[in-house]
């Protein structure tokens, strides 16, 4: 497995924790769509995945940088997590 399947596994995790979506955690692929389309992603939720992302991968989001594309799909927010991840993730 290398860094980006990991970093990827690691987002879908984070994603399925935060949202309770255990369920239907092997469903989602880099192409499911997040926000619009999965009705446990709101407005609050984006904020407190979010969060948890930060604090699981040690990076900081600054305001300018934040956008509706980074939740578009599972594989758009991994994509935004790894290119801002410091260190890789085991």
């Amino acid at each position: 497995m290398n860094i980006d399947d990991r970093t990827f596994e690691a987002v879908k995790a984070v994603i399925v924790k935060t949202l309770g979506i255990e369920d239907r955690a092997s469903t989602l692929d880099a192409s499911t769509p997040l926000f619009g389309s999965m009705p446990e992603l709101d407005s609050f939720a984006v904020v407190v995945l979010l969060t948890s992302l930060e604090e699981q991968f040690g990076f900081e989001v600054d305001g300018s940088e934040f956008s509706g594309e980074i939740f578009e799909t599972v594989g758009s927010l991994a994509e935004f997590v790894r290119m801002r991840t410091p260190l890789p993730v085991h």
